[in-house]
């Protein structure tokens, strides 16, 4: 979907659907020049009580001629005193897969009731740019196009933030179409190519043997079992010659749990286990089509996790390189196996933060269900930045605890640390056994696996990948 602005009459741009955001009460009240252009249509249908302007809510109207858009959407945005960005953002997703379904392809979206709100058409915009996604690759059948384009129909000068929310729903649809992608074509090599398809960046592969060479045996461990090589992928992008951040996410393309195996109901979805090194790739694409003044170094520790006749056992120790030793608990807690050994590796690029995406546990979703990505980590000031960008994006993180005494949950009687403490405290533990990594250099975990996945459409998210945290680290980005 492409994005214009022009500076028009709301009736007299022609295109397939004007919408007209409203706030529930007064009626056809907010719109009366063209309420009175369609000889009070909009009139008769909100005092029918067919359009209310409840929150979502959808009233499609035919303009018989009478004004130069052949149709106009109502789209309910709420009652008037809560309305944020993100309710904006939700209307602008429900309008724009609303008329996608109906296969209307030209919209033009009046702004000047969002403006009167000291509200930005651009959080519509984006909320419309982030619905327009269906994953039909595999589909023959399916008809396979959008929207073609909307228009903004106002004189306000919304190019910038226009320019920043077409780059973010781009950067979302790449990493919500990684982690669609079946695990036997989006393999550890796959995502090698993802990331060499981006511009403005460098890319270092680290294959098995160099990674033998390195000391990297937790990260190695994990991909034991399986045929397909793994791939220590580093990317670069230095738009400043300043102290880089460090983004790590990690690259499971497939996790069956290794000889810890998961239970079969639901395994199909382990493919969304690479959730945080497609996060983080989509991020390095937006930064990189932008131009940010960041220098951004990105690691994505990628391999399988499979059962075979090489692989990790039970009770085997692996050290990371660090030198530290970790007795294997469970092979289904390797995630963090490879996030230590990529913390460890980002720090010799002396880096002014770590961040690391991951869908670490299923602890994460039993304790926030599908609403929250759960943070952790050892620099208050640098938790206050991601949480003022969630608040800005509405992809929602809670602050854990890291207290000392979950250093004893993972004690080993015959290795430095065990990488899990079982059910107990496994979603603070399991960021614990990261910070003995981390160490001093700034750090915060990110685990979205409670948010990576929804088995329900949303406004402006459908079923399947979310691709969360692309625009949360975005948004930090651009505060820092």
């Amino acid at each position: 979907m492409k994005v214009f602005i022009r500076n028009i009459k709301d009736t007299a741009f022609a295109c397939d659907a004007l919408i007209l955001p409203a706030p529930e009460g007064k009626g056809a009240g907010y719109y009366e020049d063209i309420d009175k252009s369609l000889n009070g249509l909009i009139s008769k249908v909100t005092a029918s009580g067919e359009f209310a302007g409840k929150r979502n809510e959808t009233c499609l109207l035919h303009t018989s001629g009478k004004i130069k858009p052949e149709r106009v959407l109502l789209i309910g945005l709420g009652k008037r005193q809560e309305l944020s960005p993100e309710k904006l953002r939700q209307a602008g997703g429900r309008a724009a897969s609303y008329l996608r379904d109906l296969k209307i392809k030209d919209l033009a979206l009046s702004t000047h009731l969002i403006s009167s709100l000291n509200l930005s058409p651009a959080d519509f915009t984006e909320g419309c740019l982030l619905a327009d996604y269906r994953f039909l690759k595999y589909k023959k059948e399916e008809n396979h196009n959008g929207i073609k384009k909307i228009t903004l129909l106002t004189g306000e000068d919304l190019q910038k933030q226009v320019r920043w929310a077409g780059a973010a729903a781009s950067a979302v649809h790449f990493t919500r179409d990684l982690v669609n992608t079946p695990s036997n074509i989006m393999t550890p090599s796959a995502l090698v190519r993802a990331a060499r398809s981006l511009k403005r960046v460098s890319v270092k592969v680290i294959g098995r043997s160099e990674a033998g060479r390195l000391g990297m045996g937790a990260y190695l461990s994990v991909a034991k079992g399986s045929d397909e090589p793994p791939a220590f992928i580093v990317l670069a992008y230095k738009g400043k010659n300043i102290r880089p951040v460090t983004l790590i996410g990690k690259s499971i393309t497939f996790d069956s749990g290794g000889i810890s195996l998961k239970p079969g109901e639901g395994m199909e979805k382990m493919k969304y286990d690479m959730a945080g090194g497609a996060a983080v790739l989509g991020v390095m694409k937006a930064v990189s089509e932008m131009k940010l003044p960041v220098h951004l170094i990105c690691v994505l520790p990628a391999a399988e996790n499979l059962p075979g006749g090489s692989a990790t056992k039970p009770g085997d120790v692996v050290k990371t390189i660090s030198g530290k030793s970790i007795e294997i608990i469970s092979t289904d807690a390797e995630g963090r196996l490879t996030v230590a050994d990529a913390i460890e590796y980002a720090k010799r690029f002396k880096p002014s933060a770590i961040i690391d995406i991951a869908t670490l546990t299923g602890a994460c979703s039993i304790a926030f269900g599908n609403e929250a990505v759960a943070m952790m980590g050892n620099d208050e000031a640098l938790m206050e930045k991601m949480k003022r960008a969630s608040g800005e994006t509405s992809e929602r993180v809670w602050q854990m605890p890291l207290f000392e005494e979950y250093r004893d949950y993972i004690k080993s009687d015959i290795a430095d640390l065990k990488n899990t403490s079982g059910r107990s405290g496994s979603l603070v533990s399991s960021a614990y056994f990261l910070s003995e990594f981390a160490g001093d250099t700034p750090w915060v975990h990110l685990d979205i696996a409670g948010t990576a996945w929804t088995d329900k459409d949303r406004p402006y998210i459908p079923k399947g990948a979310t691709g969360i945290g692309v625009r949360l680290l975005l948004g930090f980005l651009k505060n820092l």
